[in-house]
């Protein structure tokens, strides 16, 4: 069964609560009607419920009847989830009316939808910046116990006679979030991944911590770091089957790992890559993606206490279906823990 065919079915049969705060965005409306046809989770539109469903007429959609519209003008609404803000953010000096007005902002009301426990996640970015999704992320939602730093996944699917990984699949981490992570933001990146790979790819995580140097080949500062963090993702997560610093070689080619870390626990098998750098990861997975014909997946974005999505401003209804049918997966793996 292929990835989405099998995520789909996950969600299928657990439907989640996901918040759209574009709820008057066309394609996201076009993602949430093809969402509520199959089944797959339960859609809360955010937005004035008769411009939704106008657009919704005009577009030919059927199903978008079955979706909670919840208004973000509507004083009751305000005055349910305001209070919540405010006692999240009153250290930092707002005051009610400020609260009041934060709370009607979408992506606001729905991160404190999903923090008062009313829906199960959120996916948005069709119109708003990655850095407006984050700003609300972080300010409700928050980050997971053990975990103090947000980055974000992708999945790299290979095509056939790319034999790494495992069942043709590798998770990239960080490619979209922290531009140098210390130790510690490193090791949790590593930990929060391991929670990717194996809620959204199915997978048993095999971590590298990657760098320049694979066991001692090379000293830097730099690889000081990668030492360091995989030292802290080991007490972070004793179970977790981890190694580094490695080169990538040395994470992915057996033959490679058994000359240069011979006694790697991983033996050449990584199916979970972490880069030292935002700049780094983000340049491999594009690189890969491009020169490799690998279908990139992502980003996701992991570490937070509840499932925030971040899409592109250019993404199609499609990219849309499927990170919802992810941000599904991601809620179910976070319940389970």
């Amino acid at each position: 069964m292929k990835l989405f065919d099998r995520l789909t079915e996950i969600a299928k049969q657990t439907p989640q609560r996901i918040v759209l705060p574009e709820g008057t965005e066309p394609r996201t409306l076009k993602a949430a009607d093809r969402i509520l046809a199959e089944k797959i989770a339960r859609i809360i539109l955010i937005g004035d419920p008769v411009e939704i469903h106008r657009m919704a007429a005009d577009l030919g959609l059927t199903n978008i009847g079955d979706a909670t519209i919840v208004n973000p003008a509507d004083e009751s609404v305000i005055d349910r989830y305001a209070p919540l803000f405010y006692e999240l953010r009153k250290k930092k000096g707002i005051d009610m009316e400020e609260a009041r007005l934060t709370t009607a902002n979408p992506l606001y009301l729905g991160c404190l939808m999903v923090k008062a426990g009313d829906a199960d996640g959120q996916v948005a970015g069709a119109l708003n910046t990655t850095g407006n999704v984050l700003r609300a992320a972080f300010q409700v939602i928050k980050t997971r116990p053990g975990i103090n730093v947000v980055s974000g996944a992708f999945l790299m699917l290979l095509p056939e006679g790319l034999n790494y990984g495992t069942d043709g699949i590798l998770v990239f981490a960080d490619c979209a979030v922290v531009p140098n992570p210390t130790a510690q933001e490193l090791a949790e990146i590593a930990v929060a991944t391991a929670d990717t790979a194996r809620d959204i790819a199915g997978i048993e995580p095999r971590i590298a911590l990657l760098s320049f140097s694979t066991k001692g080949s090379a000293s830097n500062e730099q690889v000081d770091k990668v030492i360091e963090a995989t030292k802290i993702a080991h007490e972070l997560a004793p179970k977790l089957i981890l190694d580094g610093e490695l080169q990538a070689d040395a994470a992915i080619v057996p033959s490679v790992a058994n000359h240069k870390a011979p006694n790697s626990p991983l033996s050449g098998r990584a199916n979970v890559l972490v880069f030292p750098s935002l700049e780094v990861g983000n340049i491999a997975y594009k690189l890969v993606q491009r020169l490799g014909g690998v279908e990139a997946v992502g980003p996701l974005l992991q570490g937070l206490a509840a499932p925030v999505n971040d899409l592109s401003r250019g993404c199609f209804p499609e990219d849309i279906f499927k990170t919802i049918v992810m941000t599904c997966n991601q809620a179910i793996g976070l319940k389970a823990q």
